[in-house]
């Protein structure tokens, strides 16, 4: 059996990846400026890790108005939130010392 942290899905293990799933997770939809000021990254660093879960499947985007301002919302996907739910019991059988689980 190999160590648990070979399992660890890498397109959510970067820290800026793994802030903004780990936000979407708690919510239904999360716009993007609220998202950029609360993990305190740029826009365009932001929007760089958002086309990275978008083209795994893992955030869907969704853009519209509000009256005639622009916004983006995101949402984590069936896939985004398994694939979080997987890395997130990885991380506790690390922490754990629960490697042959």
């Amino acid at each position: 059996m190999s160590h648990p942290r070979h399992a660890l899905d890498e397109i959510i293990h970067a820290p800026v990846r793994l802030s903004i799933v780990a936000m979407l997770a708690a919510a239904e939809t999360v716009e993007f400026r609220y998202l950029r000021d609360t993990i305190e990254v740029s826009d365009s660093l932001l929007s760089k890790h958002i086309d990275t879960l978008e083209k795994a499947g893992y955030v869907r985007v969704e853009k519209g108005f509000v009256g005639k301002r622009p916004r983006t919302w995101l949402v984590l996907t069936g896939e985004g939130r398994n694939a979080f739910q997987q890395y997130t019991s990885t991380l506790r059988r690390i922490t754990e010392g629960n490697h042959h689980a």
